[in-house]
């Protein structure tokens, strides 16, 4: 059952039978209505799918993700039915071409900015899993007009931006992301092929079962999407950019904002939310038990319920 954090005082939400990662990810614009644009920015072509409507939802995914990755909560969410949608390829993933050089937190928003201006939309609800969490805190930062309020979903903040700083001290605080970096920088280009041998030969489970809190339990087009959408150049660009980046600047939010977790996530503490709370001036947030890093996959209902009802 998810935990809701109101203020300093924890208060414990209604019990829910929600089913663990219920829903697969599915690779199908047209079943949600959506069209395919490929829009002109400054990092070269960025793939979006799109649906018009009101209040629309920009959707950005995280790292081994692309606009598939949210399929489960559209699912769980009936399709957001009536409203606007907005799912992003970031450049160098999915099916967006990488930029010759990995984009900063910057210039990622500014293709957020170009992507909303090409479909003429002043305003959206923005919904970021991980590092789309991280690039939607900026966005709201930097383009407060534009951002209506703010979903974090399994977001990397505070302790994955100490954490690409201090990669030493990170063994003790983040060792899964701080050794999943540096294996990363060593196998660099092999990674991913490393990957797809370890999912021909059913090993793949083992490797992502730190990212998930019940990796058996998962549908295998999550585990295929995992596989197929990870980016090793990406993932060491965006811990780059979470190094650099100043966090105190999220003090200047404005904008209502959710923020949930999962208890068993590895590559964000559990405390990111406490501390969310002291520098965001309108926030809730919520704890979800049996979750990892993924929430919208693996708890849809639950963040369905609490992010967009």
């Amino acid at each position: 059952m998810p935990v809701i954090d109101t203020g300093a005082v924890p208060q414990v939400g209604t019990a829910h039978a929600d089913v663990y990662a219920p829903y697969p990810v599915v690779d199908d614009p047209a079943r949600w209505g959506l069209t395919t644009t490929t829009v002109s920015t400054i990092a070269g072509p960025t793939v979006v799918h799109h649906r018009p409507g009101p209040r629309p939802l920009l959707f950005l995914h995280g790292v081994a993700g692309s606009w598939t990755t949210w399929t489960p909560l559209l699912t769980a969410a009936a399709g957001i039915a009536g409203r606007g949608l907005v799912l992003v390829d970031l450049p160098g993933w999915g099916s967006s071409p990488a930029p010759a050089v990995a984009l900063d937190v910057d210039e990622s928003s500014q293709v957020l900015v170009e992507v909303l201006d090409a479909l003429g939309l002043d305003q959206v609800d923005v919904v970021g899993h991980s590092m789309g969490a991280f690039v939607g805190l900026h966005l709201a930062v930097t383009w407060p007009e534009r951002v209506r309020s703010l979903g974090l979903v399994s977001g990397t903040t505070f302790a994955t931006a100490a954490a690409s700083r201090r990669p030493v001290r990170a063994l003790r605080t983040l060792p899964a992301f701080t050794l999943l970096r540096a294996g990363l920088a060593v196998t660099r280009g092999a990674a991913h092929g490393l990957l797809r041998g370890l999912a021909r030969i059913g090993l793949l489970p083992l490797l992502a079962g730190p990212v998930f809190a019940a990796v058996r339990r998962l549908d295998p087009s999550v585990l295929q999407a995992f596989v197929a959408e990870f980016r090793p150049a990406g993932f060491l660009g965006a811990a780059r950019a979470a190094a650099r980046y100043d966090t105190r600047r999220w003090s200047e939010v404005r904008c209502p904002v959710v923020a949930l977790a999962g208890r068993q996530d590895v590559f964000a503490r559990v405390d990111d939310l406490a501390r969310l709370r002291r520098v965001l001036p309108d926030v809730r947030t919520v704890l979800l038990e049996d979750c990892g890093h993924f929430a919208h996959v693996e708890r849809p209902d639950a963040v369905v319920r609490e992010l967009l009802s």
